[in-house]
């Protein structure tokens, strides 16, 4: 299946030619030359975006782009983490619990290298 940005690359460049040829056939002034070729190019890129829009199924793409359940998780993961800390950071801070000298050092040892990430 071809992806949407590759028809709308490939008709924006059959409109620059176009745009060209019929500059070269209407022997322009270098000014109309530019101005040929850049307005049927624009034309061509405009029409096709209306194509791909009325075409496309957005909801689809839109899945693939996005992915909700993954997104979930990786959330939860880190209200967890959040919620952890803030657990931690009030035993840190509460004067009336006995703390070790190394409470965070401690921690960071029991929950391995692959929570030191989410610092």
């Amino acid at each position: 299946m071809l992806k949407p940005e590759n028809f709308i690359y490939f008709f924006t460049v059959c409109g620059f030619f176009i745009g060209l040829i019929f500059s070269i056939i209407a022997e322009a002034t270098p000014v109309d030359f530019l101005v040929y070729t850049l307005e049927i190019t624009l034309f061509f890129y405009l029409f096709i975006h209306v194509v791909v829009m009325n075409f496309v199924d957005v909801q689809l793409a839109g899945k693939k782009l996005f992915d909700y359940k993954q997104y979930e998780e990786i959330s939860a993961y880190f209200i967890h983490e959040i919620q952890e800390r803030e657990r931690r950071m009030e035993t840190l801070i509460d004067v009336d619990a006995q703390h070790e000298p190394n409470v965070v050092h401690n921690m960071m040892r029991d929950h391995g290298r692959s929570k030191k990430k989410a610092a």
